[in-house]
């Protein structure tokens, strides 16, 4: 049985993310991914360039065993590269992907989620950078096409989630971005959660399941991203969100699930934003 824990407080470095959700997550330790309830589909957030929220994933993929991957990090056309002769070998897969340059941390974090589960089916849930670009300019709905309904990105969200999700691009980069893009960057984001959950419908199909995705804690979070738009397009399969924090969350946050673990070393990731402002 997952153990939960209690006595979460409040912090200002996630409070930003967790707008808008008023249902009770779990908190879980990493021996707890290897006990979580039964689903089609398992989403794992993460802080991107967090070894530990990799090694987490790594033990949840390990433990559940799933017939499919999907990783927001690699698009459909890498994710087709990843072959037999490859997907044993880190640096031959790495190359294989165009990983480098590719603008994700390190491969080597994120090699052993693939190792895994080595005969899983690997899928791409993300998107050229120049799809994304347009979303900003043109909408969701227009750069998704066909289907655009299903993941309801030809409706207008509620004021309130629109509100919402602006607030968290604009904190996101470091209170930079000037308020007239901030509609657009929650078009992208919406776009992205589309493309994600339309690679976990293919898989389900393809592969029956279970699917397990890899993504940032974002696409994860079960209120507004990918668990909610497979509620719609997917009725009837089962989705757990497990969100990964680096510090204490409010004590309600939107997953189903979360982990809390040590911060990892990086760089001041709002410098580079100051440095372009001054």
């Amino acid at each position: 049985m997952i153990g939960l824990k209690e006595g979460m407080k409040p912090s200002f470095l996630y409070a930003f993310a967790l707008i808008g959700f008023a249902a009770q997550a779990g908190e879980i330790t990493p021996s707890g991914l290897a006990d979580l309830p039964a689903a089609d589909v398992i989403i794992l957030g993460e802080v991107h360039d967090n070894p530990v929220h990799h090694q987490n994933q790594t033990r949840a993929v390990s433990a559940l065993r799933p017939t499919a991957l999907v990783f927001e990090m690699l698009t459909p056309d890498q994710a087709a590269k990843v072959t037999p002769d490859n997907r044993g070998n880190a640096t031959k897969l790495a190359a294989a992907l165009g990983w480098q340059g590719s603008g994700w941390p390190d491969f080597a974090m994120y090699y052993p989620v693939f190792d895994a589960a080595p005969k899983a089916q690997i899928y791409g849930g993300g998107l050229p950078r120049a799809k994304v670009r347009r979303a900003v300019s043109e909408g969701a709905a227009v750069v998704f096409g066909d289907g655009a309904a299903v993941f309801g990105l030809s409706d207008a969200l509620p004021a309130p989630q629109q509100s919402a999700r602006e607030l968290l691009q604009k904190q996101a980069h470091c209170n930079a971005l000037p308020e007239n893009l901030l509609p657009g960057m929650v078009e992208a984001q919406r776009l992205r959660d589309a493309t994600l959950a339309a690679a976990v419908i293919k898989a389900l199909k393809e592969t029956a399941g279970p699917v397990i995705v890899i993504t940032g804690n974002g696409h994860a979070r079960a209120d507004w991203g990918v668990p909610a738009l497979l509620d719609i397009a997917a009725a009837g399969k089962t989705t757990i969100s497990v969100g990964q924090f680096e510090q204490d969350p409010w004590d309600e946050v939107p997953f189903d699930f979360y982990l809390l673990t040590s911060i990892a070393e990086r760089e001041d990731p709002c410098a580079a934003f100051i440095k372009k402002k001054s």
